[in-house]
């Protein structure tokens, strides 16, 4: 007899630890793979977890908290906006005459590619994942 209850909580027990190593994959990503990372802030806002509905079980990774993870991930545009000077009294940049000093700076905006570090991290690990989850139901079979 298949006792479903065991391969369920085989099959969740799994998909917690892969939603782990895809988030250590996405943080690689982050980290110089696909993203040069500079504060370290989208990698610090990725979860993993898992959700289960009854139906099925999910394991996910997602950043909370940073406006610019989508951008990163999917590409898109930036509007023309202005840059303000608030936590100093200048911004400061170089430019072609030498070091320029304003309180506002109009920004044109910004084509930003797609880098995709998280559908990168999910297709390096898709195989994987599935033989994984594979295995797992089978080892559960053969223990009952």
């Amino acid at each position: 007899m298949i006792d479903a209850e065991a391969i369920e909580k085989v099959l969740a027990d799994r998909v917690a630890d892969l939603a782990q190593q895809l988030q250590a994959r996405v943080e690689d990503n982050l980290s110089g793979a696909i993203l040069n990372q500079r504060s370290g802030r989208l990698a610090a806002s990725l979860a993993a977890g898992t959700t289960d509905d009854g139906a099925g079980i999910e394991g996910f990774v997602s950043s909370e908290g940073v406006p610019y993870a989508a951008i990163q991930e999917y590409g898109g545009k930036t509007a023309a906006h202005d840059i303000i000077a608030v936590k100093a009294k200048a911004l400061a940049f170089a430019s072609s005459g030498g070091t320029v000093f304003a309180k506002t700076v109009h920004h044109p905006g910004s084509l930003i590619p797609a880098h995709g570090y998280l559908a990168h991290a999910l297709a390096a690990m898709q195989d994987a994942i599935t033989a994984d989850l594979k295995q797992s139901v089978l080892d559960a079979l053969t223990q009952n």
